[in-house]
């Protein structure tokens, strides 16, 4: 019986970027720069959206490198699971990812986002996986 042949169609329709084969940063690089302005994600709903639900800190190590990728990837709206500021120390600044986030209409308390809930974008759901 042959192999089952794993099926990329749900991760090519979140952007194609043209390549034959998109790596999994790449990948992940596509969904963050669809979070809109003045929303937030967590590492797990991209891995989700991605077909990998347990691959949440791959995902935050896409962003710890997001800084020095183009098109620019907006970072700073990739938060944890409970909406706080895991990844900001990986910027310039301790407090840069937080005024990122203020600059955008985000509240952000003791490295929290106010009303996470309000503010979550799931992927998965606003992309139509």
């Amino acid at each position: 019986m042959p192999a089952k042949k794993k099926s990329s169609a749900k991760l090519k329709s979140v952007k194609p970027s043209g390549k034959r084969e998109e790596s999994f940063f790449e990948l992940v690089y596509e969904v963050a720069r669809q979070i809109p302005k003045g929303r937030v994600t967590s590492y797990g709903a991209i891995a989700a959206c991605l077909g990998t639900n347990l691959s949440a800190r791959m995902v935050g190590w896409a962003m710890n490198g997001a800084g020095r990728v183009k098109p620019k990837v907006p970072a700073h709206r990739v938060v944890n699971r409970k909406g706080m500021l895991s990844g900001k120390h990986h910027f310039k600044t301790p407090n840069a990812m937080e005024n990122l986030l203020k600059k955008e209409g985000i509240k952000v308390k003791n490295d929290t986002v106010v009303d996470f809930d309000k503010k979550f974008w799931a992927p998965a759901e606003e992309l139509g996986f």
